[in-house]
């Protein structure tokens, strides 16, 4: 019986469920183009590696933009939650079918910087939305099922996109289908969706709320430490594709093994995401959190093994992507909950906007950093994950200092 209420699913608000319906329609678009990128513009229209890191980082510059302007929407009486998910969808669909049709280095620029602004304006307004509906242990479950939904999503998406880039090599074609499922999206909020009711009762000025924010020590820590792991999903994402691709010991694996091995992470985090949640549902969130990190280092460490280990990298890239699944579940609800516990009721959207604003920034960093390591000679390029791994001794001391500062009901 406990192992069954272990992988059984919560007990949600009805409106969670049709929220995180939504996202597995547009993260099944996502999917068909999130490890596909970095390849088709290096591989087949011929950028270079640094070039397409930096293109891929410019959509996290208009994405700081979109997050201030986002959580300031989400927490406006006149314009709320719903209408910036909206605002998010529709920008998102139209800077994908610039991408689609995308032949140069100028595009891609463009198109990534309407995504990330798209983007930008839905993370605040979604993570700021579940928290209304929820409290207490519900929401880190209802933040791991909307993850949940992320995952499954995003499982199909990118099996889906081998599949048409095994068959037909039109890459092209990911885009659009991008754009379809944003759309579809759209319609499901507008159709099923309402404003939550707040859970504050006045609202602060914008200016005022981000001045609170901004002097809030806990969260200028949490903001150093959590630009870290949105860095290290930036390199799983943007980078480590094409590592496989070209700088594996064999030489490199095909494009339908790299398919398979992200399929093989996200199926990971679809099976692992609810145990996990339940289970660090015993402990506080910053230790929540430390967890997540020993996985990262961990996960990064033996992807280094396969850069310098002659025989069998295949396995040892299995090995690898199903840690960093753990790491990555065991991090995005617990750091949504940490964030939630900061925050005043009446500045959610603002203290997510600037939670949102870590992955502006890792997302800048990550491929900006990559495409420039795995330019280099194959020594820096084999070295770097080991140092990756290595760099989560820096998150866990900045934890130390942040545990300290919270209320002994919260650690």
């Amino acid at each position: 019986m406990k192992l069954r209420s272990f992988f059984s699913f919560p007990r949600l608000p009805y409106a969670i469920w049709l929220l995180a319906m939504g996202r597995f329609l547009s993260e099944v678009g996502t999917g068909f183009i999130l490890f596909y990128t970095p390849i088709f513009f290096v591989n087949e229209v011929g950028l270079s590696s640094t070039l397409v890191g930096i293109a891929l980082g410019s959509a996290s510059v208009s994405g700081v933009v979109g997050r201030f302007l986002g959580g300031s929407l989400s927490d406006s009486p006149h314009w709320g939650r719903r209408k910036t998910l909206l605002s998010s969808a529709l920008i998102s669909a139209i800077a994908d079918l610039i991408l689609a049709f995308s032949h140069n280095f100028s595009s891609l620029v463009f198109g990534n910087l309407l995504m990330g602004f798209g983007m930008g304006l839905y993370w605040p307004a979604n993570e700021t939305m579940v928290a209304d509906l929820t409290t207490g242990e519900q929401r880190n479950e209802a933040f791991a099922m909307t993850r949940l939904a992320d995952s499954l999503g995003l499982s199909l998406g990118v099996m889906l996109g081998g599949i048409i880039i095994t068959t037909s090599q039109n890459y092209r074609l990911l885009f659009i289908i991008d754009s379809v499922s944003f759309l579809l999206f759209f319609l499901l909020i507008y159709f099923t969706i309402k404003e939550p009711k707040r859970l504050e009762k006045e609202s602060i000025p914008i200016l005022k709320g981000w001045q609170i924010a901004f002097k809030d020590s806990r969260l200028r820590l949490y903001f150093i430490a959590n630009i870290f792991f949105t860095t290290y999903l930036a390199q799983l994402q943007t980078t480590l594709p094409l590592y496989f691709k070209n700088f594996t010991s064999d030489g490199g694996f095909t494009a339908a093994i790299i398919s398979a091995l992200f399929s093989w992470y996200i199926v990971s985090m679809a099976i692992s995401q609810l145990p996990i949640a339940r289970f660090l549902n015993r402990f506080n969130r910053i230790n929540a959190l430390r967890f997540s990190l020993l996985f990262w280092g961990l996960g990064f460490s033996v992807i280094w093994l396969t850069g310098i280990l002659a025989t069998s990298p295949l396995i040892l890239a299995i090995i690898g992507l199903g840690i960093l699944a753990i790491a990555t579940v065991s991090y995005t609800p617990s750091a949504s909950s940490l964030v939630a516990e900061i925050a005043p009721a009446n500045l959610l959207g603002i203290y997510f906007s600037i939670n949102a604003q870590c992955w502006a920034i890792g997302y800048f960093i990550g491929p900006l950093i990559g495409g420039f390591i795995l330019d280099q000679s194959p020594l820096v390029i084999k070295s770097y994950w080991l140092i990756v791994g290595l760099s989560v001794c820096f998150c866990l001391v900045i934890f130390s200092f942040l545990e300290k500062m919270m209320p002994k009901s919260s650690t």
